[in-house]
């Protein structure tokens, strides 16, 4: 069985847990994930870029000069796309790229990106980030004692806290995250993962249930 190392905020190792066999089986949907990330980040995108069409420039009215005899080319606008200060042919318009995978899809992705984090020896599992303070530098010492300033990271405490919270938003390579909104996006695009034991006790036990549905997917198919 899969175990990790518990730390307290000086870094000394304070316990070891067991991982739940079901959730860390070391197997990572390459695929599965490929989905998720495009999901997220289409979701992230504002879908704001705009310009103004021929119909909507202002101005442009009234017939530039009459259709024939002046030795020129016809115009009708000076408002044309063909003009400068006219209008946009086939420019882009406001789109929403928002969209959503099943949430068991969700789910799984999670479960393979904390595997990754696992094999890549990426998690890092404390008993308590409690602070004292909203201060920056009290997060800051606590991250340099357990080795994790320089890296990008994701910081999951078992509850929200403003203390914590007002002192990594200052934290330019730090990212807090709640319990509840931790997805395989969040974990992959941070290099290191800091989580309190009881956050992990909490994800593994949400996972379960999804990992125990697929498999008895799996055999009601095959029998």
């Amino acid at each position: 069985m899969a175990s990790v190392a518990v730390i307290d905020k000086t870094g000394k190792k304070v316990d070891t847990i067991t991982l739940n066999e079901k959730i860390f089986d070391g197997k990572v949907n390459q695929a599965l994930l490929h989905q998720t990330i495009t999901m997220y980040l289409a979701n992230k995108r504002q879908g704001s870029a705009k310009v103004k069409m021929c119909s909507e420039v202002r101005g442009g009215g009234r017939k530039p000069w009459r259709q024939k005899g002046t030795g020129r080319a016809r115009a009708g606008s000076i408002r044309s796309p063909l003009w400068r200060g006219g209008g946009v042919t086939f420019g882009p318009e406001p789109k929403d790229w928002h969209y959503q995978l099943p949430k068991k899809m969700k789910r799984l992705a999670l479960l393979s990106s904390l595997n990754a984090k696992f094999k890549e020896e990426a998690i890092v599992v404390i008993d308590s980030i409690g602070l004292e303070s909203h201060k920056t530098k009290e997060l800051t010492e606590t991250l340099k004692r357990i080795k994790l300033s320089t890296a990008k990271i994701a910081i999951v405490p078992s509850k929200s806290d403003d203390n914590i919270k007002r002192a990594a938003s200052n934290i330019k390579k730090a990212q807090l995250i709640r319990v509840e909104d931790v997805n395989a996006y969040e974990l992959l695009v941070n290099d290191k993962l800091l989580i309190e034991k009881s956050a992990l006790e909490k994800i593994e036990k949400d996972l379960t249930s999804v990992v125990s549905k697929t498999v008895k997917t799996k055999r009601t198919k095959s029998a």
